[in-house]
């Protein structure tokens, strides 16, 4: 993931850009080294957390939130061809599923990727209006302290894995919690209705 994680923000700002935030993060045993790609977890959650937080110290809280967000959708795209032979992911079997099941669907295999693949661990719960993303180890705000919810990064990948399992809608996806600001679980709501 972690390899995936930097390679996304490579698209987004550069070979330059990922290098600067790396040596302002002090991680320079990453500069042109990305972790190997493998399913060992070689990237551990204060690596994730010192780039986020680093993003944030570079462009600001809103220029670094856009970045994470940004880098979170390209992180998706690069995930799912990672992950997709493994798990067996096929878009063509969830085609003629009803939306609802299909973010259902989705979410669980999202969820139990996480879970299975890396230290980060996610449980799922439900409203009357909302699917709720509930993080209880959370690598992008690990030993942060923070005034709002800072997990843009988990925001951006969940933004762009429900336009995937839906085929091009957008959702509202809001983290309404963190433990940055003291909360006990980052959690992120996923309004079951896409947006107009």
């Amino acid at each position: 993931m972690g390899r995936i994680i930097l390679t996304a923000m490579e698209e987004i700002m550069g070979r330059h850009g990922v290098n600067a935030v790396l040596n302002l993060a002090h991680l320079p045993h990453l500069v042109n080294n990305y972790p190997p790609n493998n399913l060992n977890l070689h990237f551990s959650f204060t690596e994730v957390s010192l780039i986020q937080q680093t993003l944030d110290d570079m462009y600001g809280v809103r220029g670094g939130r856009g970045l994470a967000l940004r880098a979170g959708r390209e992180t998706w795209k690069y995930a799912l061809k990672e992950f997709a032979p493994i798990l067996g992911i096929s878009d063509l079997a969830t085609r003629i599923l009803p939306l609802g099941l299909k973010l259902k669907i989705g979410l669980e295999m999202f969820a139990e990727t996480f879970n299975k693949f890396t230290d980060q661990r996610v449980q799922l719960g439900e409203d009357a209006y909302s699917y709720l993303w509930v993080i209880k180890r959370c690598p992008m705000c690990w030993q942060r302290t923070s005034e709002k919810p800072c997990c843009h990064l988990a925001v951006g990948v969940l933004e762009q894995s429900l336009d995937w399992v839906s085929q091009g809608k957008r959702f509202r996806v809001e983290e309404v919690s963190c433990m940055a600001c003291g909360d006990e679980t980052c959690t992120i709501t996923i309004s079951k209705k896409p947006l107009l």
